[in-house]
């Protein structure tokens, strides 16, 4: 099937995908190849169903009903420094700001980073490191695993490139704040992020996500590549408007000894789904996964991680929370595979959910796959209520009903907020979780 088959019956992201691409007159000839060749992709596999099993959960035909149109520069409002602070806490190193999907400069704060250390917008790595991104985006991964992603490559407009040296340690986060001011018109971004991390290196790089309101839709990708021994931690703050969607995939592929831990918070948007793919194929490597999911309301968070043992000696933890009120639905569907080859690997996936309501929902899919003897796998998952007896023991000190379920309901979420090691950060993602419990619960009274 063409390009141009699927236009004619077509609206909203079907109609964007039967675009011609983005391109850029001084682009390598390979990313308009790249451009093209996801959009074919699209034209011949379509938008994911819930016929298709990794997607059983997700309602995507709300999407396509959407005339969403790609994003402008332009936003409905004029936004300041003092406002992203608030959006997203000030880190105190070096912060890009993009709205609507491209570079907002005057909001950006470029510190001075070391030497061996590079932060740039795609809008000109595209030109200028072309020979080193083509492996990356056009070679790490084979094929696309959904339409999302081959939108993305597609219809990326910038984004952000990260590149650190052999032995270079970065030691102020790297902030990326993504902003979506909708306005009246429904419209798509399309953020990419590449983090290259060279042996050795060291960095931690926080991702946020936020919105004024409106209908948007916010479909990122963040592509991570270790080199040997290197040390990425990566967060994820995803507090969309919750008119928005947000639809995002990381992928990370460690080198051999190296180790990534990302930690990830959904507050926001009406459907929100944050998947994360990682291939062991480096012997010795160690991820650490791990989620915090809060809907309330009518929210809708997914959590798809897929994380595949290939390599020998390897370790990978998963650990996944929900706090769910009102009518707001969890999901969790974790995969582990380990290969023919990956003997001694060490995987554990854990996930944990708390029911608020009587109408919450959480469907939990821990999965192991094994092909090989010599390992060290578990997997589990659990569903409850606040323990009524923990309630009335509180109680019968003095503690008044609705704190007392507080108290419950924060401790159960304190290990997830314990993980983050940037203390500006932390003290930020507790403000706004703490504002989410007390709504939860005065939900759950009702």
């Amino acid at each position: 099937m063409s390009v141009t088959a699927i236009t004619s019956k077509a609206r909203g992201l079907e109609e964007l995908a039967g675009r011609e691409p983005v391109s850029d007159g001084d682009q390598p000839a390979w990313v308009a190849g790249m451009r093209r060749a996801a959009l074919e992709w699209v034209a011949d596999h379509g938008f994911p169903t819930l016929k298709d099993e990794d997607w059983k959960y997700t309602p995507v035909k709300t999407l396509l009903e959407v005339p969403f149109e790609l994003a402008s520069t332009s936003a409905g409002r004029v936004l300041s420094s003092a406002m992203i602070d608030e959006l997203a806490g000030d880190l105190g190193g070096t912060r890009l700001v993009f709205v609507n999907g491209h570079l907002a400069a005057h909001l950006s704060s470029l510190t001075e980073l070391l030497d061996g250390a590079r932060v740039t917008s795609f809008a000109s790595a595209f030109l200028d490191d072309a020979l080193l991104l083509e492996p990356v985006l056009a070679g790490t991964w084979p094929g696309y695993r959904h339409a999302f992603t081959a939108l993305n490559a597609a219809l990326a407009e910038d984004g952000v490139l990260i590149q650190i040296q052999p032995d270079t340690t970065v030691s102020a986060p790297i902030q990326l704040v993504f902003v979506s001011d909708a306005g009246a018109t429904p419209v798509m971004s399309c953020p990419l992020v590449v983090v290259l991390a060279g042996a050795r290196s060291r960095a931690t790089i926080v991702e946020t996500h936020v919105g004024f309101g409106g209908v948007y839709l916010t479909n990122a990708v963040t592509e991570i590549v270790l080199g040997d021994g290197a040390q990425i931690e990566h967060y994820k703050i995803q507090d969309e408007a919750e008119t928005a969607f947000h639809f995002a995939a990381l992928h990370v592929l460690p080198g051999r000894d190296s180790s990534f831990s990302t930690n990830g918070l959904a507050l926001g948007a009406a459907i929100a789904r944050h998947e994360v793919w990682v291939r062991l194929e480096a012997e010795g490597a160690e991820v650490s996964l791990n989620g915090l999911y809060l809907p309330t309301g009518k929210q809708h968070h997914d959590n798809p991680t897929f994380v595949e043992h290939i390599a020998p000696h390897c370790t990978s933890r998963q650990l996944y929370k929900g706090v769910l009120s009102g009518h707001g639905r969890g999901v969790f569907n974790g995969q582990i595979v380990v290969g023919h080859e990956a003997f001694d690997a060490d995987a554990h996936q854990v996930n944990k959910n708390l029911l608020l309501s009587d109408t919450a929902e959480v469907d939990t899919r821990p999965r192991l796959e094994i092909f090989t003897d010599d390992v060290k796998c578990t997997h589990g998952a659990a569903v409850g209520q606040l323990d009524e007896d923990a309630v009335f023991y509180l109680r019968s000190r003095g503690v008044p009903h609705q704190e007392a379920r507080g108290v419950l309901t924060y401790a159960f979420a304190q290990e997830m907020l314990e993980l983050i090691k940037v203390e500006p950060l932390r003290s930020h993602v507790e403000s706004k979780v703490t504002s989410r419990l007390g709504a939860g619960n005065a939900e759950a009274r009702r």
